[in-house]
C-alpha cells in the first residue's frame, strides 16, 4: 500500500513537471523547449497505446509504428486535400480541423488494427511479433512507394491544422492540447486497467486457458484491446504529424515500433505515467547526446540494458517500489 501511495504521489510530480517545464520556457520566451516537451507528450500518448497492448495485454507487438504512421498519413492527406481544394476520396473533401482528422486517424487506425490483430492474435510468442512486424512493413512499402503523397520524400503540411480556439501555430498552444489529450489518454488507460475488461485482459496474460475455464473468450478481450491499443496510436500519429508538420514513411518504419517499445520498457512496462517517463528519456538522449556524438543510440542501449537487468518495473518502478499497480 505504501509502494502504491508512492506511485500515485511520484504520477502527481510528472504531471506536474512535463507542464511546468513548458511553462517556464513560454515565460522566458524559450519555444524550442515547448516543442520538445510537446513531443515528449505526443510519444508518451503513442507509448500508452502500446502499454495498453504489451502492459496489460502481454502483446508484444513489433508493428505499432503501422498505427502511428496511419495516423499521420491521416492528418497529411486530408490536410493535403484542403489546402488544394481537391476531393480525397469519391468527393469527400479534405479539412483542417484537428477533431475531425482526430477522428478519422482513430477510426482507420481501429480499424487496421482489428484486421491485423484478427489474424495475428491466433498465434503467440515470436510468432505474433513477426506477423505484426509484416504488416507494418507492408504498409512501410506501400507508402514509400506512394508517389501521390510523396513517397520516399514524405508529404509537408504547410500551415498546422486547426483546432477550435487556439492558434496551433503558437508553441505553447500545442503543447497545451498535447498535454490535455495526454491526460486524456492516461485517464482512459487507469480506468481500462480498473475495470473487468482490464483484469480480464491482465488475467489472459497470466493464464489464458484459466480465463477461457471460466467462460470469457481470451481472443475476443485481447483483441478489443489490441483495437483500443492502436486507435490511440493513431491518435498520437496525427497529432505528431501536426506538431512536425510534415509526415514521411518513417512514421511505419521498424525502428518507430522499436523506439515505441524502447519507451515502455524505460518508464516500466504496464505503469501508467511508465510512457512519460520513457519517451522524456529518449527525447532527452537525443536532444543531449545527439548534439555531442552521432552514436548517443549506443548509450541510450547502454541505460536501455541496465533497465532491463536491474529494474524490471522501469524507472518508475525503481523510484516507486516492487507494487505494479499506481
Amino acid at each position: 500500500m505504501r509502494e502504491l501511495r508512492r506511485e500515485h504521489m511520484l504520477n502527481a510530480l510528472l504531471a506536474a513537471a512535463l507542464f511546468a517545464v513548458p511553462l517556464w520556457a513560454y515565460l522566458v520566451d524559450e519555444p524550442f523547449l515547448i516543442t520538445l516537451a510537446t513531443r515528449v507528450a505526443i510519444l508518451a500518448m503513442a507509448g500508452v497505446g502500446l502499454n495498453l497492448a504489451l502492459g496489460l495485454g502481454g502483446m508484444v507487438s513489433f508493428g505499432h509504428a503501422v498505427y502511428f504512421g496511419l495516423g499521420g498519413y491521416c492528418a497529411g492527406v486530408l490536410a493535403h486535400h484542403a489546402f488544394n481544394a481537391t476531393p480525397v476520396l469519391m468527393g469527400l473533401d479534405g479539412t483542417n480541423q484537428m477533431l475531425v482528422i482526430w477522428l478519422v486517424a482513430m477510426a482507420l487506425s481501429g480499424l487496421l488494427a482489428a484486421m491485423i490483430g484478427a489474424l495475428s492474435l491466433r498465434t503467440s510468442g515470436i510468432f505474433f511479433i513477426m506477423i505484426t512486424l509484416a504488416f507494418a512493413q507492408m504498409f512501410f512499402y506501400f507508402a514509400l512507394s506512394w508517389p501521390a503523397y510523396g513517397g520516399e520524400d514524405g508529404l509537408p503540411i504547410y500551415v498546422r491544422n486547426v483546432f477550435p480556439g487556439l492558434n496551433t501555430m503558437r508553441p505553447w498552444n500545442m503543447f497545451v492540447i498535447a498535454f490535455v489529450m495526454l491526460m486524456l489518454v492516461l485517464a482512459l488507460f487507469a480506468m481500462i486497467r480498473a475495470s473487468r475488461f482490464g483484469a480480464a485482459l491482465m488475467a489472459i496474460r497470466q493464464n489464458a486457458d484459466r480465463v477461457a475455464a471460466v467462460g470469457i473468450s481470451p481472443f475476443g478481450v485481447k483483441l478489443a484491446g489490441f483495437v483500443i491499443s492502436g486507435m490511440i496510436t493513431g491518435l498520437a500519429g496525427a497529432m505528431m504529424a501536426d506538431l512536425t508538420r510534415f509526415v514521411s514513411p518513417s512514421m511505419m518504419a521498424w525502428q518507430m515500433s522499436g523506439e515505441l517499445i524502447v519507451i515502455i520498457i524505460l518508464g516500466g512496462t504496464g505503469r501508467l505515467f511508465g510512457p512519460v517517463v520513457g519517451a522524456a528519456i529518449l527525447v532527452g538522449f537525443e536532444v543531449i547526446f545527439g548534439g555531442l556524438t552521432e552514436h548517443w543510440k549506443f548509450w541510450l542501449g547502454l541505460v536501455l540494458l541496465s533497465v532491463v537487468l536491474f529494474a524490471r518495473g522501469g524507472f518508475i518502478g525503481l523510484l516507486a517500489g516492487k507494487e505494479r499497480h499506481g
